[in-house]
């Protein structure tokens, strides 16, 4: 039982301890330190109040955005520095868990970090990056937040100083529309304008998912003002079903080239930004920023650019950029959507109308995956007011396969009266690509007409006769038509062409007619219809390219020219090399008087058909398996000679040292070469993969393991014959008959690389493989010139290792006659190219040569080391007469 002492005690410490928690608890958190005065900065935004307790719940919504601008300090921005193209620019805003109420209601004290990623690089290698530590007041009723803080910076003086800040920012109502659905706020120095520690204001928009956002200009009776000269067809539209509508739509980037009314003459009319530019945006981008499946409505970022990529990292422009939001008008399947403007943190000017849709039916000369046009409802004597402007998306990233899609073949005969069917009569039947198979996409290098590669590009088949190219899995949309996998001889297909320049295209480089400026397309397309010949893999295509003219002062409209004509002619599947190579050529049927005319280019792309893929696979496990092989007899050869040593220690010193180096270097430069597999993936854990191999670096890994041991065992092989060399009595008349042997030896092998490189252009690397391959030449010449009678060497390990020798080049030529060129460097296991002499010719000379050395060794074993050499030819020892006369 506790007495009572003990008891008091205990509860005063209890308490006590209460008291103290309750009292750090309540304690607002400790400031920053910075120079900045909140109230100084933002008692005005949101008034300073008194920290009570702790609160659990953050009122303050998320913030990540990559649209802001200026503060060109912080971002290490310079006028002639472009972004990076792998850095996007982000900013966020992270609340720490210190939050507590105040004595004033809705009001809260905080503590956040902002982080702001630059995507430009600082000329004095500094940091990309910048993050403050901030503290400040959020109002729940105002929605407003206000803070103040710092963050390190390097100096020009390698010094840190502190950038001392104030954050502004105003975050969206509760039950947002249009017009507050976005934050807008500003982050500036609190410095002077000289101090060192001064920057621009930087300001900052966001555009957050909001699940309370109230649709309060998509209402139903939007749809009124949609018609008129966009009145289309139902059934020239495609419908996205409501149960997908916003899975088709999240995810997808659209960017719309802008065309522009032919009469289109004064800027003031017809550009979209406004009378202040002077000049037209050519591309504009629709990016989803929220989508409601249920009522089939969604929320938009319009922004207007002159580039189709890497809109991400050019700088934010509220000129440049609207937000909008629309629904799907099920009775005519098209998007109906309004558009605003962003003035200074405010939404204005609703007037601006889009209307999308997706064509049923796409044609050589219309391809576009999604039309539109953008227009005002403005009068032309109102300010803002510009001409109807059509948009058109055909970019093949884009491509959803929609339930009710269809191309239509339209030049099919023209094609056929330019490409007539051959029949060609073979004495072997080829076996070319089925029209379905993935070896139908495929990359090309572009040659012009002086033969020079100048362009790269992709050739991707869109449609197959009646069914559309599968290039990956289409979104479940329902009842989709798969291909009809049929045996034809003659299939109509439909390609996507496109070709990128390697550098900027000068006017006049390849299709005159074309400014390649960078701002207005990166690279070429053609749209491409024709007759693919199963039977002789002949494609003949009939092609158009869209052009587009722009200048700056009149007018901006696009026109097609369809007289191209697209030719490719496949390999074979089953030609005896298994691969080859894709020809094809583009050319214009105009005149060259004619200002489309281009002079014809040529095209090429190696035939990695998946059948012969397939093959190189299995060939790569067997040549694995062949290595290790080979690699373990090695061990089992040389492990047979140190027990013949072992037993007759007296034939060491008749071993060619030079021999035993040059078998050790064989084992050792592939170990060299090869080190970071044999450690770096040693620390890999092994996996399987689903067929249940066994992971190709662990194998590779077992083989080197395999062959360091074969090393070791070799250089244990020298090592005694060396111990054995220096001790043997007759250590003169060793060492000249091997330095006699390794210099004969040394110049045989230099003669005949130099030859071969010069005359067969193989490497030295290669070359050191001839000189493995014919590793008893030192051995065969020691025994003339020490006229060795002992059986130095145990035939296993000179047969052996003659016939582990041997067998990659009888390999050579069966894999020369059933497997496919590799053109992919380190697909070679075993007999490989870079590592010795290969070829129909040499796969004979070389095995008679090894062989012609292993005869020889073993005659004289049996008979003597000069029994090869003819009698007049050898050297006796003369021995002084003796005179017995008396």
């Amino acid at each position: 039982m506790i007495s009572s002492s003990c008891y008091h005690n205990f509860l005063c410490l209890f308490l006590f301890t209460n008291i103290c928690t309750s009292y750090v608890s309540s304690s607002p958190p400790l400031a920053s330190t910075t120079a900045a005065s909140y109230s100084d900065h933002c008692a005005s935004v949101v008034p300073e109040s008194i920290p009570t307790v702790r609160a659990y719940k953050n009122a303050i919504p998320l913030l990540v955005t990559n649209h802001y601008t200026g503060g060109d300090r912080i971002l290490g921005r310079i006028p002639s520095q472009r972004p990076s193209a792998y850095v996007t620019k982000s900013l966020k805003l992270k609340t720490i868990q210190n939050y507590y109420t105040t004595n004033s209601k809705d009001i809260f004290k905080v503590e956040a970090y902002l982080y702001i990623r630059s995507p430009y690089r600082y000329p004095s290698s500094g940091p990309s990056s910048i993050t403050f530590l901030l503290n400040g007041f959020w109002s729940d009723f105002s929605r407003k937040l206000c803070m103040v803080g710092s963050a390190p910076w390097p100096s020009d003086e390698n010094k840190t100083l502190n950038l001392d800040v104030v954050l502004k920012l105003k975050f969206p109502n509760k039950n947002p529309t249009i017009f507050t659905s976005f934050i807008s706020g500003v982050l500036e120095s609190t410095s002077s304008a000289n101090d060192s520690g001064y920057f621009d204001p930087l300001s900052i928009f966001g555009f957050p998912v909001l699940s309370d956002y109230s649709y309060s200009l998509a209402l139903k009776d939007l749809h009124g003002g949609f018609f008129g000269e966009n009145d289309v067809p139902k059934n020239n539209s495609l419908d996205l079903q409501p149960s997908k509508f916003c899975s088709m739509l999240t995810g997808r980037y659209l960017v719309f080239e802008l065309e522009y009314a032919t009469e289109c003459k004064s800027l003031e009319n017809c550009n979209p930004l406004g009378k202040s530019y002077g000049y037209l945006p050519q591309f504009m981008s629709l990016d989803l920023i929220q989508c409601l499946e249920d009522e089939q409505k969604v929320r938009y970022i319009v922004k207007f650019q002159n580039i189709t990529r890497g809109v991400f990292y050019e700088e934010f422009d509220v000129d440049w950029t609207m937000i909008g939001e629309g629904s799907w008008y099920e009775k005519k399947n098209q998007l109906h959507m309004v558009a605003c403007r962003i003035g200074k943190n405010a939404v204005e000017d609703c007037t601006i109308r889009l209307s999308l849709r997706y064509p049923s039916i796409w044609t050589i000369r219309n391809d576009a995956k999604i039309v539109g046009q953008i227009w005002t409802n403005k009068t032309v004597n109102d300010s803002g007011y510009f001409r109807r402007i059509n948009l058109s998306s055909s970019d093949e990233n884009d491509m959803v396969v929609f339930p009710g899609l269809r191309y239509e073949y339209t030049e099919l005969n023209r094609v056929k009266k330019l490409c007539p069917v051959k029949t060609l009569v073979k004495k072997e039947r080829n076996i070319y690509p089925d029209g379905h198979s993935l070896d139908m996409k495929y990359d090309i290098s572009v040659r012009n007409y002086k033969g020079k590669v100048f362009a790269w590009g992709d050739v991707m088949p869109l449609s197959v006769g009646k069914d559309f190219y599968q290039k990956q899995p289409v979104i479940d949309m329902g009842s989709i038509s798969k291909p009809e996998k049929k045996k034809v001889a003659l299939l109509n297909m439909n390609y996507k062409i496109g070709i990128r320049p390697f550098r900027r295209v000068k006017y006049g480089d390849w299709f005159p007619t074309l400014d390649w400026s960078i701002n207005l397309r990166s690279r070429v397309e053609i749209t491409a219809e024709g007759v693919y010949d199963v039977e002789t893999g002949h494609l003949c295509m009939l092609g158009c390219r869209k052009l587009l003219s722009y200048n700056l002062k009149s007018t901006n409209h696009s026109t097609t020219d369809c007289e191209i004509l697209v030719k490719f002619e496949f390999a074979p599947l089953n030609e005896r090399r298994g691969s080859g190579l894709i020809k094809g050529s583009i050319k214009s049927m105009r005149e060259k008087v004619d200002p489309l005319y281009f002079e014809d280019l040529s095209l090429l792309s190696a035939a990695f058909y998946r059948s012969g893929a397939k093959k190189s696979i299995s060939r790569m496990d067997l040549e694995i398996i062949l290595v290790l092989i080979s690699s373990t007899f090695v061990c089992i050869f040389v492990g047979l000679q140190l027990i013949h040593v072992k037993r007759n220690p007296e034939v060491l010193p008749c071993i060619s040292l030079v021999m035993l180096v040059i078998l050790c270097l064989g084992h050792m430069i592939p170990l060299v070469l090869n080190y970071e597999a044999l450690f770096s993936r040693t620390r890999k854990t092994p996996t399987v993969d689903s067929g249940g191999r066994i992971e190709l670096g662990t194998i590779e890994v077992i083989v080197r393991v395999v062959t360091m041991v074969a090393l070791l065992l070799i250089m244990r092989l020298l090592q005694l014959v060396w111990t054995a060399r220096s001790s043997d009595r007759n250590e003169k008349g060793s060492s000249c008959g091997e330095k006699k042997a390794g210099l004969i030896s040394l110049l045989m092998y230099m003669v005949t690389t130099l030859t071969i490189v010069r005359i067969g252009k193989y490497s030295l690397m290669s070359c050191f493989g001839l000189v493995l391959d014919g590793f008893l030449l030192p051995q065969m010449l020691l025994n003339i010139f020490r006229n060795s009678e002992e059986k130095a060497l145990t035939a296993p390990f000179y047969i052996g290792i003659s016939v582990v020798r041997l067998v990659p080049h009888g390999y050579d030529t069966y894999r020369a006659r059933n497997y496919p060129s590799s053109y992919v460097k380190g697909t070679h296991y075993y007999a490989n190219p870079a590592g010795d002499v290969y070829s129909p010719a040499w796969d004979v000379v070389i095995p008679w040569g090894v062989v012609m050395l292993v005869v020889v060794i073993t005659l004289q074993q049996w008979f003597g080391g000069r029994c090869i050499v003819p009698g007049r030819f050898e050297v006796y020892e003369k021995v002084p007469e003796v005179n017995n006369e008396g």
